[in-house]
């Protein structure tokens, strides 16, 4: 059997011709407007976004992206305004490459235009370690999704969605169940469960990430408080992304290398379907808390663990925190990295608070372990829709050994 896994594919348009600038040009700003024009005019189905944009000198391709795209802003995303910069969208069927040896560069995409015969191509400079990817594209072993065009002060950059299939991985007989505990304090955190007790976990710090997001809120403020020029902004916004996505892609990489380093793993994610609504910690923590892309981190551990064979469960995310591990009861967190248990006949007193909470996670993929308090109408099925309460057989709890304490883990 197989699963497939989705990425995004990245290329930079090569320096386009004066004509070929112009109709690039054309094509966006005529775009936007239509986006605009859909979106002040309240069209939240795709018939009425249809209505709107059809009499727009438009490729079917970026009506078709503008007729699913709009009524997701507003039912989905809730939005109540746009920004001037979005990206033209197209729908799959504008993904016409091809590849020849023979060219300066190799790769080219079939620009879609207006009305009949009035399409041109242009070159791309891909990013390399994808170029598997494209040939799998070309040759139909990947399938492509939707694709973005964004202008940026001197290139225009083309994003293509693509979906292709690996093995699935195979359910493993006595897995080591591994929990990936997401924040700020520490990016990521991870703990393996043998026998009911932690091992060998994992930290990796979210001090640079937190600097560069703070460091770029700031300069960006001051940017534009001096009202300087919108290519400057748009550069340092993009280098602070180019940052901290190179953050994610290696937390993400060691986070699998972890994990393979056990044998029979398994990686257990909280199910963060509904974490932004749940999030109450005031005005500026939330904005904090918000702009960290907790599912961005976790998407990329996914598609990674999938290319790499191991599988991946989803649990409840509520109370990780806020429990401990040892005696399932509800503890407190004095400091941000310590986690207090105030029960006596508990042998954990305070403990490393982040591989508290992904030993929780970890803990809780096995239906016995659920030491959440039950609440009517709570969801408590998995991302993936398998059962949970299927167990008919209680794990044997071993002994239990040395327990790792806060002091081992407060660098």
């Amino acid at each position: 059997m197989s699963d497939t896994v989705t990425k995004t594919l990245q290329a930079t348009l090569a320096t386009p011709t004066t004509g070929k600038e112009q109709r690039l040009q054309r094509l966006l700003d005529t775009y936007r407007t239509a986006l605009h024009d859909a979106f002040d005019n309240r069209a939240e189905t795709m018939s009425a976004v249809n209505d709107i944009v059809t009499p727009y000198d438009l490729p079917y391709q970026a009506k078709d992206a503008l007729k699913s795209y709009v009524p997701k802003l507003r039912n989905t995303y809730n939005a109540e305004e746009l920004d001037d910069e979005h990206p033209l969208r197209l729908v799959n069927r504008a993904a016409t490459f091809d590849y020849s040896e023979e060219r300066e560069y190799s790769f080219v995409w079939e620009v879609p235009q207006p009305g009949r015969g009035t399409n041109f191509w242009i070159p791309l400079q891909i990013n390399p370690t994808q170029e598997s990817l494209w040939f799998d594209l070309l040759d139909g072993d990947a399938t492509a999704g939707e694709l973005r065009l964004q202008q940026h002060r001197t290139s225009w950059e083309l994003h293509v969605t693509v979906e292709y299939p690996v093995e699935e991985p195979t359910e493993v007989s006595d897995p080591t169940y591994i929990g990936f505990d997401v924040g700020e304090s520490a990016l990521i955190t991870g703990c393996a469960l043998k026998r009911d007790a932690p091992r060998k976990p994992m930290l990796v710090s979210g001090s640079r990430a937190r600097h560069l997001r703070k460091e770029m809120f700031t300069t960006l403020r001051r940017l534009q408080s001096k009202d300087a020029a919108e290519w400057r902004v748009d550069e340092r916004f993009d280098h602070y992304q180019n940052a901290l996505t190179d953050i994610v892609e290696k937390a993400s990489r060691q986070a699998i290398e972890y994990a393979r380093s056990f044998e029979n793993s398994v990686i257990v994610l909280e199910d963060l379907s509904y974490i932004r609504e749940n999030l109450d910690y005031g005005k500026f923590m939330n904005r904090r808390l918000h702009a960290w892309a907790f599912a961005r981190l976790q998407g990329r551990i996914e598609d990674k663990a999938t290319e790499a064979g191991i599988h991946v469960e989803f649990v409840n995310a509520a109370y990780t925190s806020k429990t401990c591990h040892a005696c399932g009861r509800l503890g407190r967190r004095n400091q941000q990295a310590e986690f207090v248990c105030p029960h006596n006949d508990c042998h954990i007193s305070e403990f490393q608070a982040d591989i508290n909470a992904a030993a929780n996670i970890a803990d809780r993929v096995d239906p016995w372990g659920e030491s959440v308090r039950w609440e009517p109408g709570r969801n408590d099925s998995p991302q993936d829709g398998s059962g949970r309460d299927t167990a008919t057989v209680h794990r044997e709890t071993s002994p239990r050994t040395g327990q790792m304490t806060l002091s081992a883990y407060s660098d």
